[in-house]
């Protein structure tokens, strides 16, 4: 082994210069940092960051490059030694170093040769702090010797006996590749019988007669050189000892070398190696090649074990069919022995491999870079294994250490050097060899000894972002010496971090495991050591993750169907998503039936090729998250194919096939269908059907028909097109299997008997010429059966039969080859006649007013001549019992099925007088009727009253008017009234009842609350009962000036018109809109509000500024804005929004909006500036003057229109009532008569429903006249008004409407 300066040193990182810091104590080794502004004043004794390999076998065409690179702080200074002496450069031309490198470049172009510059070198590196060396390197030239000259005379083998083809390549630098070729230089096929050597021979475990050949050829090829080195052709004949024994004694001189028989199976033996044992030794790390070729005869297979344990998993393999065991990656546990064994038929043998590993110096703990202050303790660590064991030997600065001047601040023990206050300028490069008799291990190790403050490296203000429960690092990366000591603060508080949940590292980085939102914030590290300090800050954002909140689901959907994946993603709103789709995690197919969205995924029209497994993953700067769902496209199968026919019989058929594509979705049926192109050509039928999982089906078929078969297969998508049809398949005659069905036997006329069937079909008639045999007989008869052959009918036509006689009949098929089976008859009967006679003691029995039971004696059966089909009972009302309905004559009739004797007659009218009789009937008719029964109802419950109507509304009284009922079903005795208060919430107040005369047809009720609504039931009674009701609301007039008078009794007051004319005011507004305001918009004003209060009928109400027009009005749908579109341009308007009640009266108004629309710039002629207009205008201006003084006088005489007939009778909305806010005198409305009632219940007698309140004087004609007064309208709808309200209503409110006007004019 050399001395220190023929000493390899180890490879150093380049990344890197790793310094360790002892504080009072050994501490661990800190990197220095590659920053230029740290290390450009920073001193650093030199380090080899790259050389050449150890062995060095060079290239000699090209220059000899010999590399040494180092680096240092000032930079060093390279010198080279050559076989143990300093070799100057200098002096030899062909040499050059490269300029601030130690790489030397040898040029060999000319005369020189490589081999001149042949031996070991070494690198030197120094500067004013140390000296780093280099590894031995050692420099040699390949080499490619020429084959020795020999002559290979051919090989004679008998066929069966083992072979040997000697290679014996020259030796080179490196060695040779192996390998056999012929002259066409193709490699020579290798086998389990033939195969070739580690040392490159080729072994033949047995000869055939086909391995003769004549170009047997070795081929050796140098890498280095680029050459190929080939030996001598070795020829090779195989013989088959028959034809050796006759051709080949004549140059044998007639000896027989071989023997007279062939060469016999024999067991197997090693060819190589030899004998039962060998032996093998490899060093660790390196590759273990164990070969067992044998021979025999079958060829022998070849097996592997370890002796005292396992084959290493993953580590060998086998090579050369077997024969070699390959070990990679050797340790100290692949020693042992190893056994190959070779077997064949006839036996087997075995040879054992004793492996012994031995180890060069490998490392266990290579001496590290070491970064000192002054007056600090280190050490530095060498510790190497091998086996042998290696020595240790130290080096300062490329000189043994036992060579070197004593420092008593070291101490050196074996593998360590101790240092212990180190001084300034102590600074050197220490050497560590490691070495036994397989090798050795150099290697560097500087120790500088610095005085430093702290620096800090990482960035300042530098910001980290993480995703919430993730890790987050936070970077603090300073340099000083000694080490600085780091703390951390967050935010302004002045106390350190510490504990849960931060954890700290030597090297100053911060970890927060699972990071929060409250982690966010500034955070500042300190480092500090005795020399000064330095901080830094950084900031940490957490951010939300990113989740996928509804992922794709699993799809199965129809070829050239959409389909359509969804992806909805959540992320922190301050990173910038990215949604990427993936089809079988590749990129998704550039087609434009591809449409990404934002959250989803679409494919229209699918094809095939879109099944798959998609993926859409959300990207951002931070995190992901992915989520995949696969698409299957079905479509119906393919037809069946290949449609075969076997087994064929007279019979039945076997029919085969084999299934199409199923198009991924499972086939559930096959379905089976035939042609008969002899009977019915071109129509396929359904045969039969088998499961999914069948490719066969038995069919049975019938005589004389020509088939064709197909099959269709069913998924669940659909069927397939049909396959294409089979060969035709033809069935032999015979006689008829079945006779026709359906036989039976009906009478048309009195005299005759018609036998009908249901035909055979062409595939039931089994052969040609199908006929029917037709038989019948009278049943009770002493005679013969008759009969008539016929063909190509379905029915026969027997006259001159008695009436309504049973008959046997039956139908027999027949064809050319005979006659079907027996046909079994059944019983028909000849033609019906009418009934002869009718029903005797017919009596009726009256249960109720609107029930009767009828009975009758039935009629002999010999008399009804023909099927007895029941009885029918005509009745008739012939009028009622009272005196004011009308007569009724119309005839109902009600049928009784079967040999009835009584019936019901349901929903008579009661009180009426009714007539029937009744008759029998067969399948021919009716017979004559009975004699006419009389008989009577009695009384029922009487119809609701024609109409009710509420007139003469005043402050505390109100009118009720009602018509009889159409239906009185009895005497009146009376009438029901009941009635009930109505609040805004529609709850219902305690329930008052009259009972009134059956001669009135008017009521008064006095002493009612003012303003307040009540809803009335009313019922018309007879004795038997109270008949249905109908309802009628209504609601007194207000009186502001009147408090609420206590409540008393309503007593029954004669029928008269009042003499007060209260005014039926409207409810008084509450406060319930707030924030009214308007906007001004291309489309319009849009109005907006809050709305607080209960009613959910809510309008916006327009007018023109200083206007006598109605407000004008426009419904909101459940909103708190609208947009008012019909407001003319250059206008001021009034606007408000308003909510009203079930009666459509105003209880709520907002604050009236003054909203001025800007006028549009218009080419246009004004139209306000023509003549024609102004006089259309002057003239509409007078007959409004015109009308509105009618309209006041009328108001002030008292007189009003009709209103709730006129609503009921008309749909004008000019003539609906006035409403509250426009001081008119409407007391209702009709909108409201469906709406459920709180609290709501029903009389006792009777049920309250909407169409019983919407009868009126113009429906009904026999109501009673309507009165009226001297002005023609009616009297008692509304009272008058005093002056002072008339002239405040007219002050208040616009002018009224032409229309109303002219109606109130009468």
């Amino acid at each position: 082994m050399p001395v220190c300066c023929t000493t390899a040193l180890g490879r150093m990182r380049t990344a890197a210069v790793l310094l360790v810091l002892f504080l009072g104590h050994i501490v661990a080794p800190l990197e220095v940092p590659l920053d230029p502004k740290v290390l450009e004043g920073l001193p650093q004794p030199p380090t080899i960051t790259l050389e050449s390999p150890k062995d060095y076998i060079v290239d000699p065409r090209e220059h000899i490059v010999i590399r040494c690179e180092a680096k240092a702080k000032p930079p060093p200074s390279f010198s080279w030694t050559r076989n143990g002496t300093h070799f100057d450069i200098d002096k030899d031309p062909k040499v050059n170093m490269r300029p601030n490198s130690g790489t030397l470049v040898v040029d060999i172009s000319g005369k020189d040769k490589a081999e001149a510059y042949e031996g070991v070198y070494q690198c030197t590196a120094r500067n004013e702090h140390g000296t780093a060396v280099s590894n031995n390197i050692v420099i040699r030239q390949p080499r490619s010797p020429l084959w020795s000259k020999e002559d290979n005379p051919p090989i004679i083998v008998q066929e069966g006996a083992s072979l040997v083809l000697k290679c014996r390549p020259p030796a080179g630098l490196p060695p040779p590749i192996v390998f056999w070729m012929d002259h066409n230089f193709l490699r020579l096929p290798l086998n389990r019988r033939v195969s070739q050597g580690l040392n490159g021979d080729l072994y033949f475990s047995n000869a055939v007669v086909s391995d003769s050949r004549t170009d047997y050829i070795c081929y050796a090829r140098f890498t280095h050189t680029q050459t190929i080195q080939q030996k001598q052709p070795i020829t090779v004949r195989v013989v088959n000892m028959d034809a050796f024994n006759e051709t080949w004694p004549v140059f044998l001189n007639e000896t027989d070398f071989f023997g007279d028989g062939a060469t016999e199976d024999r067991r197997p033996s090693f060819q190589v190696p030899s004998g039962p044992t060998s032996s093998k030794m490899v060093l660790r790390g390196e590759v273990l090649d164990m070969e067992c070729i044998a021979e025999g005869l079958p060829t022998p297979d070849i097996t592997w074990a370890k002796v005292s344990g396992e084959l290493p998993t993953k580590r060998f393999t086998y090579h050369n069919f077997r024969k070699n065991l390959r070990i990679t990656g050797v340790t100290e546990a692949d020693a042992g022995q190893y056994r190959c064994t070779a077997k064949n038929t006839l036996g087997s043998i075995h040879h054992v491999i004793t492996v012994t590993v031995k180890a060069a110096p490998y490392w266990i703990m290579a001496p590290q870079n070491l970064v000192l202050a002054p007056r600090e303790r280190g050490q530095l660590i060498c510790r190497a294994s091998g086996n042998p064991k290696p020595t240790i030997g130290w080096f300062v600065n490329g000189v043994p250490i036992h060579n070197v001047p004593d420092d008593p601040g070291r101490v050196v023990e074996g593998d360590t050097i101790m240092f212990e206050d180190v001084m300034t300028g102590s600074s050197a490069v220490y050497q560590c060899n490691a070495s036994n008799e397989y090798g050795y291990l150099l290697a560097n190790a500087f120790v500088n000894v610095l005085s430093e403050p702290p620096r800090m490296l990482t960035p300042r203000d530098k910001v980290y972002q993480v995703i919430m429960n993730k890790p987050a690092t936070l970077d603090c990366s300073s340099f000083g010496s000694p080490i600085p000591k780091i703390t951390w603060f967050k935010d302004s508080h002045p106390t350190t971090l510490e504990g849960d949940p931060y954890v700290f590292y030597d090297n100053g980085t911060l970890v927060i495991p699972v990071a929060q939102a409250m982690n966010s914030g500034k955070y500042t590290c300190v480092a500090l050591n005795m020399l000064g300090k330095s901080d830094n800050q950084v900031y940490l954002e957490v951010k939300e993750p990113t989740r996928i909140l509804k992922q794709p689901e699993y799809q199965k959907v129809q070829r050239n169907r959409d389909v359509v994946f969804e992806c909805k993603v959540k992320h922190d709103p301050s990173l910038n998503p990215t949604m990427i789709w993936l089809k079988d995690n590749g990129e998704l197919p550039d087609d434009e039936r591809f449409i990404v969205d934002s959250d989803s995924l679409t494919i229209t029209e699918v094809t095939e090729s879109d099944a798959g497994t998609y993926t859409c993953i959300m990207n951002t700067t931070l995190d992901q998250d992915s989520a995949s769902a696969n698409l299957m496209v079905v479509e119906q199968p393919d037809p069946p194919i290949d449609l075969e026919l076997t087994d064929q019989k007279p019979r039945s058929v076997q029919l085969t096939w084999t299934p199409g594509n199923d198009h991924n979705s499972p086939i559930k049926s096959f379905l089976i269908q035939y042609e008969d192109s002899l009977h019915d050509r071109g129509n396929w039928h359904n045969m039969t059907e088998v499961p999914g999982t069948k490719i066969t089906a038995h069919l049975k078929l019938s005589p004389f028909v020509h088939y064709t078969f197909r099959v269709l297969a069913l998924n669940e998508v659909g069927y397939s097109h049909p396959s294409l049809p089979s060969q035709q398949y033809r069935t032999k005659a015979a006689v008829p299997d079945e006779n026709p069905i359906g036989v039976q036997g009906i009478g048309t006329q009195p005299d005759n008997l018609v036998i009908y069937w249901k035909p055979l079909t062409g595939l039931q008639s089994n052969g040609p010429g199908l006929q029917y045999i037709v038989f019948w007989k009278q049943r009770g008869v002493d005679e013969n059966w008759k009969s008539v052959k016929i063909a190509n009918v379905s029915n026969f036509t027997v006259g001159g039969t008695p009436t309504f006689a049973p008959y046997d009949v039956k139908v027999r098929s027949v064809n050319e080859h005979g006659v079907g089976p027996e046909p079994s008859a059944v019983i028909g009967y000849s033609g019906e006649d009418l009934p002869m006679a009718a029903p005797d003691n017919v009596q009726v029995h009256v249960i109720n007013s609107t029930l009767a039971n009828v009975h009758w004696e039935p009629v002999f059966y010999q008399s009804v001549r023909g099927h007895l089909k029941g009885y029918k009972v005509y009745y008739s009302r012939q009028g009622s019992l009272h005196h004011h309905n009308p007569h009724h004559a119309e005839q109902q009739v009600i049928t009784f099925n079967g040999n009835r004797t009584h019936g019901k007659l349901p929903g008579l009218h009661p009180f009426s007088r009714y007539t029937l009789n009744v008759r029998v009937f067969n399948g021919r008719g009716e017979g004559p009727a009975c004699s006419n029964v009389e008989f009577e109802t009695p009384e029922g419950v009487p119809g609701k009253p024609s109409f009710l109507n509420v007139v003469n509304l005043s402050l505390d009284s109100l009118t009720l008017e009602w018509g009889p009922p159409h239906d009185r079903n009895g005497r009146l005795t009376g009438y029901t009234l009941k009635y009930q208060p109505v609040n805004n919430s529609n709850d219902l107040g305690p329930l008052e009842e009259l009972t009134v005369a059956a001669n009135e047809t008017r009521v008064t009720l006095l002493n009612l609350k003012y303003s307040t609504r009540y809803k009335f039931y009313f019922n018309a009674k007879t004795l038997k009962g109270s008949g249905p009701t109908i309802t009628e609301e209504a609601s007194t007039v207000i009186d502001e000036g009147h408090p609420e008078p206590p409540p008393h009794p309503h007593p029954l007051s004669p029928t008269s018109q009042s003499d007060r004319h209260p005014l039926h005011k409207a409810h008084p507004i509450v406060p319930a809109f707030e924030n009214a305001s308007f906007a001004l918009r291309e489309d319009g004003v849009l109005v907006s509000w809050e709305y607080l209060g209960p009613e959910n009928k809510v309008y916006v109400e327009y007018i023109v500024e200083n206007s006598n027009e109605e407000w004008k009005k426009e419904k909101v749908n459940n909103s708190q804005s609208h947009t008012l579109k019909r407001l003319k341009e250059g206008l001021a308007y009034k606007v408000r929004v308003v909510a009203k009640d079930h009666s459509d009266q105003m209880v709520h108004s907002s604050e009236e909006l003054f909203v001025t629309v800007p006028a549009m710039t218009s080419r246009q002629v004004d139209i306000a500036t023509q003549g024609w207009f102004i006089g259309l205008m002057c003239a509409i201006a007078l007959l409004i003057l015109v009308l509105l003084i009618v309209c006041f006088i009328k108001r002030n005489k008292g007189g009003k229109y009709p209103v709730k007939e006129k609503e009921d009778a008309h749909a004008d909305p000019e003539i609906q009532p006035m409403k509250d806010e426009d001081c008119t005198f409407g007391e209702y409305s009709d909108n409201d008569d469906h709406k459920p009632l709180k609290g709501s219940r029903t009389p006792s007698n009777g049920t309250v429903k909407r169409d019983d309140s919407d009868d009126s004087l113009v429906d009904y004609g026999d109501g009673g006249d309507g009165q009226f007064n001297e002005d023609g309208s009616f009297i008692g709808q509304y009272s008058g008004k005093k002056e002072r309200d008339t002239a405040e209503c007219i002050e208040s409110s616009e002018a009224p409407s032409p229309v109303n006007a002219m109606n109130s004019f009468v």
